[in-house]
């Protein structure tokens, strides 16, 4: 049952971490964008690193159940 459930974790943990890399993709085309505004430009910045670090942190917790989900 455990395994079960950490398989499922891995999966939720994968999904949000994906989500995180498409939104930090997105955050740091804006930032990029020389036609839009100085501030939208610098809260995409600020934004892309949270981004970052949100997919980081998915991808550990999904590494810990996925190896968790293999014993």
């Amino acid at each position: 049952m455990e395994t079960v459930k950490n398989a499922a974790n891995y999966v939720v943990e994968s999904v949000q971490s994906a989500g995180a890399t498409a939104s930090k993709e997105v955050n740091k085309e804006v930032a990029k964008d020389s036609d839009a505004k100085l501030s939208t430009r610098a809260n995409a910045a600020v934004d892309a690193l949270g981004d970052k670090k949100d997919e980081v942190t998915h991808d550990t917790k999904a590494d810990v159940y996925k190896e968790a989900a293999k014993h």
